[in-house]
């Protein structure tokens, strides 16, 4: 079982991407996020004519996350709020029926939070705690959980070519990367730290020269439940797609599970 997730940084912008990706790895489950797009604006038939089911919660200009699937989709989950407490599409996940076992996915956008001392970082811990909380209750089912996405956080200095420069970032800071520990103490496991403990790579490099100078983050990550890491096979950060013309700003990143 191949498992993608990708920020694209604009879905209708990223399609010729997309679509050689899915052509070149065929994933049997997409995570997307960042679409930059409406419901109504979102290439939805497109997507599903490359052979997926799909959902998607969509959002003017910002945000917007979708789930592909080969399989068939039940149980979806769009929102970690109360319904109207908050509008911004950040977090979708549903159960995936595969042939001989199901499980749980979740494509996460979580919040950026710059600048730091500003409503916007408040916005970013606050939504964490919501996260949380709410994938600690999907652990109590002992159901196989696949959390991917952009998390927005560097775990460790180590993720991020150059630390110094990042100490003033909302992906940097003490109180995000305690959050992101509270979720990995529930018993979540980080795929890449799971397989490369010494090992990093970077899955975001900035406009401009960052990607010629291999000067990256790691900042997208899989979270797996306790049995789903058991089923762990490998994980890879795809850079090729990165190394586009127009490309988004991050890479894919890919694990395989013996499922």
């Amino acid at each position: 079982m191949k498992i993608s997730t990708w920020n694209v940084n604009s879905v209708r912008v990223r399609m010729p991407h997309v679509k050689d990706f899915i052509e070149k790895q065929s994933p049997d489950v997409l995570l997307l996020q960042e679409l930059k797009a409406q419901d109504k604006d979102i290439p939805a038939t497109e997507l599903e004519d490359l052979g997926y089911n799909l959902i998607f919660k969509g959002q003017k200009a910002y945000n917007g996350v979708a789930i592909l699937s080969k399989y068939p989709i039940s149980d979806i989950i769009t929102n970690l709020y109360n319904v109207g407490d908050d509008e911004q599409a950040r977090y979708i996940e549903c159960w995936i029926n595969a042939k001989n076992s199901g499980f749980r996915v979740a494509s996460i956008y979580l919040p950026n939070g710059n600048p730091i001392n500003t409503d916007k970082f408040s916005y970013k811990l606050e939504w964490m705690t919501k996260l949380r909380n709410h994938v600690e209750k999907l652990l109590q089912n002992e159901e196989m959980v696949i959390l991917g996405g952009d998390f927005n956080i560097c775990p460790e200095d180590r993720d991020a070519a150059n630390p110094e420069s990042m100490r003033n970032d909302a992906l940097f800071q003490p109180e995000s990367r305690a959050k992101f520990r509270e979720i990995i103490n529930l018993g979540y496991y980080d795929a890449w730290r799971s397989l490369h403990s010494e090992k990093t790579n970077w899955s975001y490099w900035d406009y401009g020269r960052a990607f010629e100078q291999n000067k990256g983050l790691r900042i997208d990550h899989f979270l797996l439940s306790p049995s789903a890491v058991d089923k762990l096979n490998s994980i890879e950060i795809d850079t090729y797609h990165r190394s586009l013309e127009k490309p988004s700003d991050h890479a894919p990143v890919i694990i395989k599970l013996n499922i």
